[in-house]
């Protein structure tokens, strides 16, 4: 809602609920209903996307990824990888 630059009052007027409503699920008071959250994403023009799973199959997911891959592409993800950490180690040794 923020990001959108709106108001809590924005958002409920946009959602034909109350200011309070939206309130209460910011501070975790309450929790939307998934039908709601659909209308909360359009009203702050933005775009779900979701897929449902199991935290441990994000690193299966991750892995199918990397498979698919051809080995040029492995080869180029890996050197991003070798250079990304390159570039960490020496932004650790630069002094402040």
């Amino acid at each position: 809602r923020a990001s959108a630059g709106l108001t809590q009052a924005e958002l409920a007027a946009r959602l034909g609920t109350k200011q309070s409503v939206v309130s209460r699920w910011e501070r975790g008071a309450d929790v939307p209903r998934v039908d709601s959250l659909a209308r909360i994403l359009q009203a702050c023009d933005l775009e779900a996307d979701l897929r449902f799973r199991r935290h441990d199959e994000v690193d299966r997911s991750q892995i199918v990824r990397m498979l698919q891959l051809t080995p040029r592409e492995r080869v180029r993800h890996f050197q991003t990888v070798v250079e990304a950490a390159r570039l960490a180690r020496r932004a650790e040794r630069v002094p402040a």
